[in-house]
């Protein structure tokens, strides 16, 4: 097994070779991360992404990859997720990492850096020589630029389109008072939401994070005509992609309220939240609960909840839930879990009908 081709291994991976710096030899202790927030930063947040994710480490573990510690008393949890003295070499191998050399580190140190990259001296930064000059090089051109997407300004700079969205989550380049993506005159690119117009262009828009689930409430709603979009959220891509909601909302000739409809689980809850916290930032409308839709869960749900594998959540998740918040707190409390699904096209339909 390649843990470079794991989205869970290559988040680990990054987080470690940030904390280790230039350093190429081991550490005199493992790396180690807790499971919960190793999961949050590589933005798995579905039940989906989460179990393939559990079974991935499990895998890494059965080949020595890492180590895995448990939750207390809950042999079956995971509660933190480490990389063995002894398996560093491997994981250096395995993503392509080559320190930079002894020499390549006296060039950083003399070079006379341009004024954006007066800090690469002093800095702890996993990038070669050789790369750093490119980037230098971009900020001595000195041109007015017109701001472009990240993989084409990353495709100029590297002659690899991916590479400055590496830089920007695993290297010290992008910390407070360095780089920022306004000073390579480049900005992130959202992934488009995938969305169904309903009969009529008047009323909310509804976004629902399983892709189940989704097409059973576009069906609903070409009967129902309660909203005037129906969008898939796709899971944690809708944290990073809601600024998309501004499409949307041009094609539908302006915006409206936005309600949310997902999991109710402690990732299900924190992701409209997040999404809610972007979108004002960006002049956007909140993200509200569909009540209706997590009272009906609730009642569909009532004695089928499935045990939920993490830790338990903040109290206050539940809160965005209003006057339903309180039934979805006893049931998180109690480490269950409700996934949408049981509101489903068989229960829809007789609604309509």
């Amino acid at each position: 097994m390649n843990p470079s081709r794991l989205p869970i291994a290559q988040e680990l991976f990054e987080q470690w070779q940030r904390a280790r710096g230039r350093r190429a030899e081991p550490a005199s202790r493992p790396f180690s991360r807790n499971w919960e927030e190793l999961l949050k930063d590589a933005g798995l947040r579905s039940a989906t992404e989460c179990k393939e994710a559990e079974t991935d480490v499990h895998a890494l573990e059965d080949e020595g990859w890492l180590g895995l510690k448990s939750i207390r008393y809950m042999p079956h949890f995971i509660d933190s997720v480490f990389i063995p003295l002894n398996a560093e070499i491997r994981w250096r191998e395995a993503f392509g990492f080559v320190p930079p050399s002894d020499e390549e580190t006296r060039q950083i140190c003399e070079f006379s850096w341009a004024p954006e990259l007066a800090f690469v001296p002093v800095a702890k930064l996993n990038l070669l020589f050789s790369e750093l000059r490119l980037l230098n090089e971009f900020f001595k051109a000195q041109r007015k630029r017109v701001p472009a997407p990240i993989k084409e300004r990353s495709l100029q700079i590297f002659g690899d389109e991916k590479r400055l969205d590496q830089l920007l989550r695993s290297s010290a380049l992008f910390q407070e008072g360095r780089l920022t993506l306004e000073m390579l005159s480049c900005f992130i690119v959202a992934e488009p939401l995938p969305w169904m117009p309903g009969p009529t262009n008047i009323g909310p828009v509804l976004v629902i994070e399983n892709a189940a689930t989704w097409h059973s409430y576009r069906q609903w709603n070409s009967k129902r005509q309660a909203f005037s979009a129906v969008v898939y959220g796709c899971g944690n891509r809708f944290v990073d992609s809601v600024t998309a909601m501004k499409d949307i909302f041009a094609a539908l000739g302006g915006a409206r309220q936005v309600f949310y409809f997902g999991d109710l689980d402690p990732r299900g809850l924190s992701i409209p939240q997040e999404a809610s916290a972007r979108a004002l930032a960006s002049g956007l409308p909140p993200i509200e609960p569909h009540l209706w839709s997590y009272r009906q869960l609730l009642m569909l749900g009532e004695g089928r909840s499935q045990p939920y594998d993490g830790t338990p959540p903040a109290t206050c998740l539940c809160d965005w839930l209003g006057e339903v918040g309180e039934a979805a707190r006893q049931i998180l409390a109690a480490g269950q879990r409700l996934p949408q699904e049981y509101v489903g096209w068989e229960f829809l339909r007789e609604l309509v009908l």
